[in-house]
């Protein structure tokens, strides 16, 4: 039998949480492929192609032995022949009627399903923990004003809670395409070696996948074809790339020179050995590096698609690696994302100064287009609010404002109260609720 990729011990104890961990076992796998066995017996049963009887006396004495598993596998080379034979020293003569008909894909490819959508509702779960606490944020922080960024310069005033309404959103998103990416992967596959039913009824197919809560594969060869797998891995991609976007933003606004938020720092926490100042966004970076993994192994699940004529097996080492992987890394960068957020500290003092720096050059185009409103050039006002904005910008403790006041093609247009208007924040905010209604929060 082909082992389960694990990592270290300590990477396990560390990163996979218990939930997910234990979905990916050896022991749970072999559990799934037991439970697709005994429900194409009983379909097979129900249909009248083996006895009844059989069908309890397998039930009453079908187990597996992991270890027992192993020894056969390493004579005969096959694991689900090795596990097979394993089952039937438990079951003795009625075991017979055990794989009548299948192929080990059938089992396998049913099997999996079962493990990949158990994963998918794990995941649905933590996601919407990381939903619940993004839009808790996004409401306590709504009017919480800050400077918007584009290119890492300065634009115009946002609130910290649009931001997180930006990612509330996306992550909303996200939990759409997991759940339409376990609708996919959720299929069953009884059909024999080459997809034909030569040797099994379809109706066996349709009544297995009603019992293990899947539905029968369109069209499948010898496997249920890997575009479905790739799927569920490129959904989960792009659910970490979006929380590594997340985490990117905290790095940046954690910056020293920037401090409008910050990680939680526990009382007996450090940040550096050699210097003891330090408060590093640690979480953020392993959000970051940890989604550099996830996106890795989209790559491999698209491979995956293209098997040679109706099967190879090329596709299975990969995920034997990949899909444990994947689900419980993403498991684990949802739990910290959580945590990260909903603990997150909020320096609003800060980002009001930062707002205002170089006298609140963040208001220019309001100031240029209130210009226009009084009848000037857009390009005039343009012109003018810029070398008012640059002279500033090229000055320590340079001011926007006392600039724009003291020049005459300002003053001709603007009166006092006209361009102090122009730097009141609550002008920005003015359809915050148009979107934090679309988001519900």
């Amino acid at each position: 039998m082909e082992r389960l990729y694990c990592p270290p011990r300590t990477l396990i104890e560390r990163y996979t949480l218990p939930a997910m961990g234990n979905l990916w076992t050896d022991q749970y796998k072999l559990q799934t492929w037991l439970q697709v066995e005994i429900a194409v017996c009983e379909a097979q049963a129900e249909l009248g192609y083996i006895p009844k009887e059989a069908v309890e006396e397998i039930k009453a004495k079908a187990k597996f032995d992991p270890k027992r598993v192993l020894e056969i596998e390493a004579e005969v080379k096959h694991d689900v022949i090795a596990f097979l034979t394993n089952v039937n020293e438990y079951v003795g003569d009625a075991g017979r009627y055990i794989h009548l008909g299948m192929t080990s894909s059938d089992m396998l490819d049913t099997a999996l399903a079962l493990q990949i959508t158990a994963s998918a509702d794990v995941l649905l779960e933590q996601l919407e923990q990381a939903i619940t606490v993004t839009r808790e944020r996004a409401r306590e922080h709504k009017y919480t004003v800050m400077a918007g960024r584009s290119h890492g310069i300065h634009a115009e005033p946002i609130t910290f809670g649009f931001k997180l309404a930006g990612w509330l959103a996306e992550l909303l998103r996200g939990r759409d395409r997991l759940v339409q990416a376990r609708k996919q992967v959720a299929v069953g596959k009884i059909s024999g070696a080459v997809g034909t039913y030569a040797n099994i009824d379809p109706q066996v197919e349709a009544k297995t996948c009603e019992l293990l809560g899947l539905v029968p594969d369109t069209a499948s060869t010898q496997v249920v074809s890997r575009d479905r797998h790739a799927d569920y891995v490129s959904a989960l991609a792009i659910v970490t790339a979006s929380l590594e976007r997340f985490a990117v933003e905290i790095r940046n606004l954690q910056r020293t020179d920037v401090l409008e938020v910050e990680e939680f720092f526990s009382k007996k926490q450090k940040g550096s050995s050699a210097m003891p100042h330090k408060r590093n966004p640690i979480k953020s970076e392993r959000i970051s590096g940890m989604a550099r993994v996830v996106r890795g192994y989209s790559i491999a699940a698209l491979e995956n698609i293209a098997l040679w004529h109706e099967r190879d097996i090329s596709h299975s080492s990969v995920e034997r690696m990949m899909l444990p992987d994947i689900s419980a890394t993403t498991h684990f960068m949802l739990s910290e994302y959580t945590k990260l957020v909903k603990n997150l500290l909020i320096y609003p003092d800060n980002m009001l100064r930062n707002l205002n720096c170089y006298g609140g050059v963040v208001f220019s185009q309001r100031v240029m287009l209130t210009m226009v409103e009084k009848g000037m050039a857009r390009e005039d006002a343009y012109r003018i609010v810029q070398r008012c904005a640059h002279e500033a910008w090229n000055k320590e403790g340079g001011d926007f404002k006392g600039l724009l006041k003291q020049d005459a093609d300002v003053t001709s247009t603007l009166s006092d109260e006209d361009l102090e208007a122009c730097f009141e924040a609550k002008h920005h905010l003015r359809n915050l609720d148009t979107i934090f209604n679309r988001l519900d929060i």
